[in-house]
């Protein structure tokens, strides 16, 4: 079912998520967030807080207890497994802290594998690949299999990756937490840059630098969201 404001990518309308007990614990207590097509999100809060529960219900990984969520207006709770991983994949993209690239892979293959599951032909998965890489200035690399990467041009072969399949919601999860200094600014000017270009993006972190990035901030202690 589709409803809502096309210029909502994500809603979250008092989603919750419950791990069954004895005792039964609750990763992520009742939570509402409306996220804007265009909005740069950062959620911040200590280890063990419910940062990647939460990321995981946004991204289609778990599914909540209770509450309804809504990306791209689709009522997400209405579907079954394999066409919430059709939607996982047509609207999400994700960049993950450890890049997780494969190793045997060129830069521009790992980028065309964002686009496996698409139903795209090899020669128009490799234009767009190709295209992906440059946009993130990488076009040069294309052939460097990861070992011949240095670590913040693996995470902009992931974050290439990501963005290959023009997602609705780019989703990072610490995205600078593996790099050095310098490599990190290189990464939050790009995403910065991307959301320049109209990418809607929601990062979590718990640094700061990545945090005062983003035009809006929330927080989540002990699995409670609030804005901070």
């Amino acid at each position: 079912m589709v409803t809502g404001d096309e210029n909502e990518v994500a809603v979250l309308d008092r989603v919750a998520l419950t791990y069954p007990g004895p005792p039964a614990v609750t990763a992520l207590h009742p939570a509402d967030l409306t996220i804007a097509r265009g909005d740069y999100v950062s959620v911040v809060g200590p280890s063990g807080s419910g940062k990647s529960t939460f990321l995981n219900i946004l991204g289609l990984l778990d599914r909540p207890t209770s509450g309804r969520y809504l990306l791209d207006g689709i009522d997400t709770a209405t579907l079954d497994e394999g066409r919430r991983s059709a939607l996982r994949g047509r609207r999400i993209g994700f960049v993950f802290q450890a890049y997780h690239l494969v190793p045997q892979r060129t830069a521009l293959e790992n980028v065309m594998l964002g686009l496996l599951y698409r139903g795209i032909k090899v020669a128009e998965r490799r234009s767009r690949a190709s295209g992906a890489l440059e946009r993130v200035g990488l076009a040069h690399r294309a052939q460097a299999v990861p070992t011949q990467l240095s670590g913040g041009e693996r995470q902009r072969v992931a974050i290439a990756r990501a963005l290959v399949g023009e997602p609705s919601l780019l989703l990072c999860d610490e995205p600078t937490g593996n790099l050095d200094s310098a490599s990190a600014r290189t990464i939050l000017d790009l995403i910065a840059e991307l959301w320049r270009g109209g990418a809607t993006i929601l990062a979590v972190t718990h640094d700061e630098s990545v945090a005062e990035r983003a035009n809006r901030r929330l927080e989540i202690v002990d699995g409670r969201l609030t804005v901070s």
